[in-house]
């Protein structure tokens, strides 16, 4: 401990410095009132911003932010003395934040990721971490592909992609772009962005090449990005900043940019979930009471100012290209699609648990604009099938069986049709082709 006789022959200036020094170190030391682990992408900007939302609500009061002296950790509080509330928000990579939840040190994991199957096994005594009252998805994401604005390169394809960061491909005069060597920018080890990027585009037959510089940070991996003319990174959607965005392809699907709509409805092929994960009826009450702030349309609104994708549906009219077919345009073509598709357990029949949730943010949707059910529309798809006439009878049961939701949360005889396996948005046996579109009367 400095002492206070130390601290008199010290210049104004310096006693400050110390002075703050101290305190972070007292913070740090202290215990919180809520702490929340892991995902970089989720605890960079979005926590904090939940946090600073969920605490004004229960207090009334203004929440001042703080540091532990550690890099990607802040503390969140409100009030004096025996009054305050303190909540510690520590972003180190969605696998710091199981293993904090794990040993009892967190009382939120933050994952920009689902949680792996050895994880949910290994919590599997305390909590079902895949139920609704565990796995909690408060924001989409679109893991953002970039390049310097200078790079003629518009899209690529996830096999590229691959080719690109297993270093297959080295030189962008081979996709078209400048001769030019590739420098490649990659998130580290611990990040959730990370292993989606590992999952979705290198998959279990690339490896990412020893020459990626790797980043803890998505903003400062992206500011190097938009710096070197020749480079190629990845990060969360929020951190764009001044690179510019590439198109992405999966199979023989169209190329699609990361917007409003592609991203909310996860027909991007880069899409992902980012997850808020609590241990069920274990759960604090200050806990459970952030993760429904966060999942309400205040939270959401923060979901969207913070650069995410706000999971409150909106509508929008969809841009159509050559691809879509005449038929397809003549039966939406008096409608608009909320932002919203409705998606299955994988392997299963079942909604999904963001599904569950999206049951009732239609709901509100259709009061706050005075709208009915009679102004909906649900359109199945499915993933190409053996034969057509299979693809279309599972589209169909898709759209019956969220028409038969929204019928037990009130909304009745809305209309549904199936669509079979036309306008995949994923390659041939990719889970996001079957969903369930929301259309709505404009």
């Amino acid at each position: 401990m400095i002492q206070e006789h130390k601290l008199r022959g010290c210049t104004g200036k310096a006693r400050a410095l110390i002075g703050a020094l101290l305190l972070a170190i007292t913070q740090a030391s202290a215990g919180h009132d809520l702490e929340i682990h892991g995902s970089n992408t989720v605890g960079a900007t979005l926590a904090p911003m939940l946090v600073t939302g969920y605490l004004e609500q229960l207090t009334g009061g203004s929440v001042s932010t703080g540091g532990t002296g550690a890099p990607n950790e802040k503390i969140l509080s409100v009030g004096q003395d025996n009054d305050r509330i303190s909540v510690l928000v520590a972003a180190h990579g969605s696998s710091t934040g199981f293993r904090a939840l794990n040993e009892g040190q967190a009382n939120i994991w933050a994952a920009s990721r689902p949680a792996k199957p050895a994880e949910v096994e290994q919590l599997s005594d305390r909590a079902d971490m895949t139920s609704l009252d565990s796995e909690h998805v408060i924001a989409i994401d679109g893991l953002a592909i970039l390049v310097h604005p200078s790079n003629p390169i518009v899209r690529l394809s996830i096999e590229n992609l691959a080719r690109i960061f297993s270093g297959e491909v080295r030189n962008w005069s081979e996709l078209g772009g400048p001769n030019r060597e590739i420098h490649l920018y990659a998130r580290d080890n611990r990040s959730g962005t990370w292993d989606t990027f590992s999952s979705l585009v290198l998959g279990k037959a690339y490896e990412l090449h020893e020459s990626a510089r790797r980043y803890e940070s998505n903003d400062q991996l992206s500011d190097d990005v938009a710096r070197d003319p020749a480079g190629i990174g990845f990060s969360g959607l929020a951190s764009v900043r001044d690179s510019k965005l590439l198109a992405i392809s999966d199979g023989n699907a169209p190329a699609l940019k990361p917007n409003q709509l592609t991203v909310a409805t996860e027909d991007y092929p880069l899409s992902r979930r980012l997850f808020m994960y609590t241990l069920g009826n274990q759960t604090t009450t200050m806990a459970s009471g952030l993760i429904e702030f966060a999942l309400g349309q205040k939270g959401q609104d923060l979901v969207a100012d913070s650069g995410f994708i706000s999971q409150n549906p909106i509508a929008v009219k969809p841009e159509f290209d050559a691809t879509v077919p005449r038929t397809f345009q003549q039966l939406t073509s008096n409608y608009q699609r909320l932002t919203v598709n409705f998606r299955f357990a994988e392997g299963r029949t079942r909604l999904d648990n963001k599904a569950l949730r999206d049951l009732l943010r239609v709901k509100q949707y259709l009061r706050r604009h005075n709208r009915t059910p009679d102004d909906l529309m649900l359109i199945g798809f499915a993933d190409a099938q053996s034969h057509e006439l299979r693809a279309q009878m599972i589209s169909e049961l898709r759209a019956l069986s969220v028409s038969t939701a929204l019928r037990k949360n009130g909304l009745l005889d809305v209309a549904y049709t199936g669509y079979g396996q036309y306008m995949p948005v994923g390659d041939t046996g990719s889970p996001r082709n079957g969903r369930v579109e929301v259309w709505i009367k404009q």
